[in-house]
């Protein structure tokens, strides 16, 4: 697909170091026309994998799809099992979300306008670092320094643990259950978008997203969410292109919500 993707929407470096580690690299994508100098809204994009795989380059579609439409994209790598356990990814991904606030303005974004996304094991990332704040806290952050975070196909309430590589990345049997987003559900949960398919064959939309949806409803925060009904697991973030956006208005959702503007919350497509 990645042949498909334009390259002249965006601009900007790629493999900028955030940390010590040689997987502690982030790309940004710079939007060529259409956006105000220090006032674009800034996200920073962690992809899945199963926490086991993934590179940062094959998620251009990503960076591109979101440039093209004003928006400063940061797509990162971090980490993976077995080298680190969860403590350990979510401690990178809160060392790239650090120097994304750092940098913000300089690359032309607004500091106050950055956000968090990720698709599967990278929406559990995300969610992570904005509702537990014990991710950010080393590095003298909060969540409430994020504008919103956006969770796509997600898993957020997994125990107990069946699959044996997800078993090593999470330490099983000795799993805590703070180690789960939806444990940490609260009012102080910056504003959120959760979307994913209905159908989803890899991760229980009903138990994960519906779900902390609805917790997180209950407990006062502004959740906007989308079920899909033409979209499987990975279709989800790979809507975002533009080969693929035809499968559901995955990418204007996401451009909405990104630059403030009201959805309608629970619609269905």
């Amino acid at each position: 697909m990645d042949h498909l993707v334009a390259r002249d929407t965006y601009h900007g470096p790629t493999g900028v170091p955030y940390g010590d580690d040689r997987r502690h690299l982030l790309d940004v994508y710079l939007p060529n026309t259409g956006t105000a100098s220090g006032n674009a809204p800034v996200v920073l994009f962690f992809y899945g994998g199963n926490w086991t795989s993934g590179e940062r380059a094959v998620y251009r579609f990503v960076g591109e799809a979101l440039a093209a439409n004003g928006i400063i994209a940061v797509v990162a790598d971090y980490r993976l099992s077995p080298q680190v356990h969860y403590d350990g990814f979510l401690s990178d991904c809160a060392l790239a979300l650090q120097w994304t606030l750092s940098h913000a303005a300089s690359l032309g974004g607004d500091p106050a306008r950055v956000m968090v996304m990720g698709h599967s094991a990278g929406a559990y990332n995300a969610a992570m670092l904005t509702l537990d704040p014990r991710w950010l806290a080393p590095l003298g952050l909060t969540p409430d320094r994020l504008a919103g975070w956006i969770g796509l196909a997600g898993p957020y309430d997994f125990l107990p643990i069946v699959d044996p590589a997800v078993q090593v990345a999470f330490g099983w049997p000795h799993t805590p259950a703070d180690s789960q987003p939806i444990f940490h559900a609260s009012a102080k949960a910056p504003r959120t978008l959760l979307l994913a398919a209905r159908n989803d064959k890899v991760v229980d939309t009903q138990r994960n997203t519906i779900a902390l949806a609805n917790r997180l409803r209950a407990a006062g925060t502004d959740v906007d969410m989308r079920i899909f009904d033409r979209l499987g697991h990975v279709t989800t973030v790979a809507a975002l292109a533009r080969p693929l956006d035809w499968l559901a208005p995955v990418l204007p959702t996401v451009v909405a919500f990104v630059r403030g503007e009201s959805l309608r919350s629970g619609i269905n497509t």
